[in-house]
């Protein structure tokens, strides 16, 4: 029973501070919608701070898992990464994404929960950067993917907005141009002024 009220505290917290912000839902709304007595919520955690944590920390875990997978399942091309999160903005009541929500709320790079969510971006980036590295060395494969994060959180906010779907087939198309210039190299270049050594 312990680990079901904890579970329905976490996913509570999900959905009410996705759909709300963090600081519009007070303790009182989390128990009330959970059905998770007070006590009871504090044998999980210490705060509502904590619970935000964890809550930030298990769906982390569980965005990086699904994008891993249905990138192999698209091909595990680098590219397939905008056609993934696409996919889960059209599936979703889709408000953008919950970690720059976040770090909008909680915009003091010092605090807990901002440095989380920050975190998990770097992760997002490492990834891209790994699927990147088929095609060019580590460093170049960093850069790409600090670039690919940037046009992804930009078409993910425009989207968000405007309430649409056509930000991310751009960001793609931004993206792919980019990748073909690094797979066809002329003159002894990259196509983006980084020398290709022999």
């Amino acid at each position: 029973m312990a680990v079901k009220a904890r579970h329905r505290l976490l996913a509570t917290a999900r959905d009410l501070f996705y759909a709300e912000g963090i600081r519009a839902v007070g303790l009182e709304r989390l128990l009330a919608e959970s059905g998770v007595g007070r006590a009871s919520f504090y044998r999980h955690f210490g705060s509502k701070d904590d619970l935000v944590a964890a809550m930030l920390d298990d769906y982390d875990s569980e965005y990086r898992t699904w994008l891993r997978e249905r990138v192999a399942e698209l091909g595990n091309e680098p590219l397939a990464v905008f056609d993934a999160v696409a996919e889960r903005a059209e599936s979703t009541h889709f408000r953008g994404c919950a970690f720059i929500n976040t770090m909008a709320e909680i915009a003091d790079p010092a605090d807990p929960v901002h440095a989380r969510a920050a975190a998990h971006k770097s992760a997002v980036t490492d990834y891209i950067a790994e699927l990147l590295s088929r095609h060019a060395g580590a460093e170049r494969a960093k850069s790409m993917a600090s670039t690919w994060m940037l046009l992804l959180d930009g078409a993910v906010v425009v989207a968000s907005y405007q309430q649409v779907l056509h930000p991310f087939a751009e960001a793609k198309s931004i993206a792919a141009a980019g990748l073909t210039d690094l797979r066809t190299p002329k003159s002894g270049s990259s196509g983006n002024g980084v020398q290709v050594r022999a």
